[in-house]
């Protein structure tokens, strides 16, 4: 059951983040036309941590390890603004900014485009830890 979750929780988080990087590099070229787009890509994201990080501590299938970062990963990212239940965020120049740094750290541990999606749990856990890395020593 462990193997099950862990692959619906990696290739759900992952994809999220690969179009999260998607979605802020089109912004970004584009000069933000739909900045919406982000941040309802963000609030995905987070509640996909935070679907499978609960499943995960409730029916033990992650290890203390894991879970903490993924708790981390979560905190770190709701810092960033996301849409909340019928109201979306209006964004600043700065969460711009903020967001183009996000994107270029997703990009270089490696949930971006074009890039080869890894397919088993150790590679996913080793790049949300230096993506975690990066973003708390920002």
């Amino acid at each position: 059951m462990s193997l099950v979750h862990k692959e619906l929780f990696y290739s759900e988080v992952q994809y999220k983040l690969v179009e999260l990087n998607g979605l802020i590099e089109y912004q970004k070229k584009n000069e933000w036309p739909d900045p919406n787009l982000v941040t309802t890509q963000l609030g995905d994201v987070l509640n996909e941590l935070d679907v499978a990080t609960n499943s995960g501590k409730y029916s033990n299938w992650l290890s203390n390890d894991e879970r903490t970062i993924m708790e981390r990963l979560d905190n770190i990212l709701r810092q960033h603004s996301h849409d909340e239940l019928y109201k979306f965020s209006v964004l600043t120049q700065s969460d711009k900014n903020d967001f183009e740094d996000l994107q270029l750290k997703l990009q270089n541990v490696g949930f971006g485009m074009n890039m080869t999606i890894s397919q088993d749990w150790k590679t996913f856990i080793n790049k949300s830890e230096k993506l975690l890395a990066l973003l708390e020593n920002n």
